[in-house]
C-alpha cells in the first residue's frame, strides 16, 4: 500500500496545506464513496455542499474555499491536481514481460529492449518496436512500421503497413490505423478505387481512444500532431492533419484532407467537411456541423456552425415557435374577417409590393 502524507501531496502537485499537512493518505476517492484515509476533490461548486459531510480525510479544493473542518490541499486546478495523485496511488512500474512464445515476429523486424509483446501478436516483415513497448493480444503490426519507445498498444489494434507511432502513445482497444482512405473516382455510374498508397503518423504523447478509425493518406500522410488525446469512436479521414494538444470527443467525424489547427476542441458528435481549416484554439459544441474554415479562437455551435452566443439566440427563438405559430394563426383568422367585412382582398391589392 502507497502512503503519503497530506503536505507530500501537495508538494508533489504545487499547492498549499490547509490544515493538518501530517494525515496519512493511502488512496483517492470520489467525494461520495471515499472513505477514512482516502483523499478527495472538488472542481466543480455543485459538490461544495459536501465538502463537510464527506467521509475522505483531505479534500483537493480551489484556494477560494476556506470554511471546512477538514484538512485541505489547495491549488488552482483541483481537477489537474487529481489527476496527479490518482497517478501516483495507481500507476504500477513497468515490468517487461519479454516476447511470448505464441507471438509472431517477421522477418527483419527489429525488437528494442525490456518490450512486453503478449500471446497471439503479429510484427510484421522489418517492423521496429522501441524499447519497453507493450504489445497486448491479439495486436497486428503490419510490414515496416514503426513504435517508438514506452508506447502501450492495447488488444486487437492493427496498425498497418508504413505506418508510423511515436513515443509514449497509448491506443485502446480495437482501433485500427492506417486503413484505406475512403477515396473513389466516377466511371460513368461505378466508382474505381484510388488507391490509398500513403501512410499515418502519430506524434509523440498521443493517447487514441477505443474502435477509433484513422485512415492513411492517399498519398504524402495522415498526420496526427503531438499531445493530441482522442474518445472513444472516432472518425479521422485520410491526409487530414490534427494540431498539437487538440482534443476529439467520441464520435466525431472528420473528412479527408482537412486540417485541425493546435488546441482545437471538437466536442461529441462534431462533423467536419472535408478540404476545409479550423483555426488554432477554436471550441466546436457538440453535434454541430463544420461546414467551411473556421478563423481562430472562436466558440462555435449548430449546423452550419454560427458564434455559440448567436446559436443559442436562435435556439430560444426554437423554443417559442409553438407560440408563435398560434399567433401567427390567430392574426390570419383575423385578418380574413376584416376582408371579409370590407369585401377586399388585401394579398391581391398588396401582391408586388
Amino acid at each position: 500500500m502507497i502512503e503519503r502524507s497530506l503536505r507530500e501531496l501537495a508538494d508533489h502537485v504545487g499547492g498549499r496545506v490547509a490544515g493538518d499537512g501530517d494525515i496519512t493518505i493511502t488512496g483517492i476517492n470520489s467525494i461520495e464513496q471515499a472513505k477514512e484515509g482516502q483523499i478527495t476533490f472538488i472542481s466543480n461548486p455543485k459538490y461544495l455542499p459536501m465538502v463537510n459531510t464527506t467521509e475522505a480525510s483531505a479534500i483537493i479544493v480551489p484556494p477560494d474555499i476556506k470554511e471546512c473542518k477538514k484538512p485541505l490541499l489547495c491549488i488552482e486546478n483541483p481537477y489537474l491536481a487529481y489527476a496527479k495523485v490518482a497517478t501516483l496511488f495507481h500507476e504500477s512500474p513497468y515490468q517487461a514481460r519479454g516476447i511470448d512464445e505464441k507471438a509472431v515476429i517477421g522477418k527483419g523486424a527489429e525488437i528494442g529492449k525490456d518490450v512486453s509483446i503478449y500471446p497471439l501478436v503479429y510484427v510484421g516483415d522489418n517492423a521496429r518496436i522501441g524499447d519497453r513497448v507493450s504489445l497486448l493480444p491479439g495486436v497486428y503490426i503490419g510490414d515496416d512500421v514503426s513504435i517508438g519507445e514506452d508506447t502501450i498498444i492495447h488488444s486487437n489494434v492493427s496498425i498497418r503497413e508504413g505506418c508510423r507511432i511515436g513515443d509514449r502513445v497509448i491506443i485502446h482497444c480495437g482501433t485500427v490505423i492506417g486503413s484505406d482512405g475512403f477515396g473513389f473516382a466516377k466511371d460513368g455510374k461505378r466508382s474505381y478505387k484510388i488507391p490509398q498508397i500513403g501512410i499515418v503518423q502519430i506524434d509523440d504523447d498521443v493517447e487514441i481512444g477505443a474502435n477509433n478509425a484513422i485512415d492513411r493518406a492517399s498519398l504524402g500522410k495522415t498526420w496526427i500532431k503531438r499531445g493530441v488525446k482522442t474518445d472513444n469512436l472516432v472518425q479521422i479521414g485520410h491526409n487530414v492533419i490534427v494540431g498539437e494538444d487538440t482534443i476529439l470527443v467520441a464520435g466525431v467525424a472528420i473528412a479527408g484532407s482537412t486540417e485541425i489547427g493546435n488546441h482545437v476542441t471538437l466536442a461529441g458528435q462534431v462533423g467536419v467537411a472535408g478540404h476545409i481549416k479550423i483555426g488554432e484554439n477554436v471550441v466546436v459544441g457538440g453535434q454541430s456541423g463544420v461546414t467551411k474554415d473556421i478563423q481562430p479562437n472562436q466558440v462555435v455551435s449548430g449546423t452550419p456552425c454560427i458564434p455559440h452566443r448567436e446559436w443559442l439566440k436562435s435556439q430560444i427563438i426554437v423554443t417559442k415557435l409553438p407560440k408563435m405559430r398560434k399567433v401567427l394563426s390567430e392574426l390570419e383568422s383575423r385578418v380574413k374577417k376584416v376582408e371579409a367585412h370590407f369585401g377586399i382582398d388585401l394579398e391581391d391589392k398588396y401582391a408586388g409590393h
